[in-house]
């Protein structure tokens, strides 16, 4: 299975800005942007002065990439997929990367991080319908429960991160079981998404 492996903090420094990969060593002083935030590398410095259209759009897509962990091909199919669809393209590519069951495990509270949370789906540890999913690019629709398996239930990390996390789960997500549950009320509109990106800027990047 195809994923970066690399330093994920670099991700941050090249965006200029903190996409929360690691969890809660983002809010700390060890977080890398606070102590360096030029992009990485032997010119990192010049890179400040690039402002041209095209790396603002480039930049703004790299940035949404990385946040929701996905890669270049799956995001270019979700686009294509979005553009057909009915209805503004930007926020349709916004409500499934929202809707992939990595992305919901980390809505609820169980992972500190989208990475940690894929990984909780990847090693089997999520249910939905009932049914174990191990695939994070799994799009769960209206109605859907997400659960986390008994046996996940009791792991001190997921125990841990609900009772530290300040993250409450949208108004799309519905939580019942102790935490341990969640229901899809709806799929999610643009001011249900918190996520601070500029889809508009991905769509012009595409559609030259």
């Amino acid at each position: 299975m195809a994923r970066y492996t690399g330093p994920v903090c670099r991700l941050c420094r090249r965006e200029k800005t903190k996409l929360y990969l690691k969890g809660a060593k983002c809010d700390t002083m060890r977080c890398p942007i606070e102590r360096r935030p030029t992009p990485p590398g032997d010119h990192g410095r010049d890179r400040l002065r690039q402002g041209s259209e095209y790396n603002t759009q480039l930049r703004e897509k790299q940035k949404t990439r990385r946040i929701y962990g996905v890669l270049e091909t799956q995001f270019v199919n979700l686009y294509d997929e979005a553009n057909r669809q009915q209805g503004i393209t930007g926020e349709n590519l916004l409500r499934m990367l929202e809707l992939r069951v990595d992305n919901i495990a980390f809505r609820a509270g169980w992972g500190a991080s989208r990475n940690q949370a894929r990984q909780f789906v990847r090693h089997g540890h999520v249910k939905v319908n009932g049914k174990r999913v191990t695939i994070p690019s799994y799009r769960v629709r209206q109605a859907d429960v997400i659960e986390l398996s008994p046996k996940a239930q009791d792991f001190i990390v997921i125990r841990h991160n609900q009772d530290t996390l300040d993250r409450r789960p949208p108004a799309w997500l519905e939580t019942f079981d102790n935490g341990h549950s969640v229901r899809v009320l709806a799929a999610p509109v643009r001011e249900q998404i918190d996520t601070q990106v500029r889809e508009q800027l991905v769509v012009e990047l595409y559609s030259k």
